[in-house]
């Protein structure tokens, strides 16, 4: 099983069933009423959907090997703990600007600029979902 197209579309529907099945333990109610459950559910049955053209269109397309890279496998999972306990210890901004600059360790070519402009743009979307939607964000 070396096959990417393949892989992601596997990988696209256990996440999906994952949610969808979480889904299903609240009440969904019907589209004039929607319970807690319903958009969770038709998320994951979206993603579910997308999933499965994957693995379908991976039969018919011409394979791509899996290269699986431990070491930036580890720099991103690195990256997103440290984001959550910068989070908890100093702030939300500041973690988010670790994640940004920690991550792109794993990439090809490492750009100042472009981790700056990546920053600022997550911690200008976090301001709105605290301001405008009432999110209860620890920014600052």
């Amino acid at each position: 099983m070396n096959n990417r197209n393949f892989s992601r579309g596997l990988f696209l529907i256990a996440i999906s069933l994952v949610f969808g099945l979480q889904s299903l333990r609240y009440p969904i109610g019907d589209f004039s009423r929607a319970g807690p459950g319903l958009f969770p559910a038709l998320v994951s049955f979206l993603l579910f959907l997308i999933g499965l053209a994957t693995v379908i269109r991976s039969r018919f397309v011409e394979r791509v090997h899996l290269d699986l890279n431990f070491k930036n496998i580890a720099i991103i999972i690195a990256s997103l703990c440290g984001f959550a306990v910068i989070s908890m210890v100093v702030n939300m901004i500041a973690g988010i600007v670790f994640m940004v600059f920690f991550s792109t360790l794993a990439g090809t070519s490492y750009s100042w600029w472009r981790n700056v402009k990546i920053a600022a743009g997550l911690v200008t979307m976090a301001l709105v979902l605290q301001k405008l939607l009432g999110l209860n964000l620890p920014l600052y």
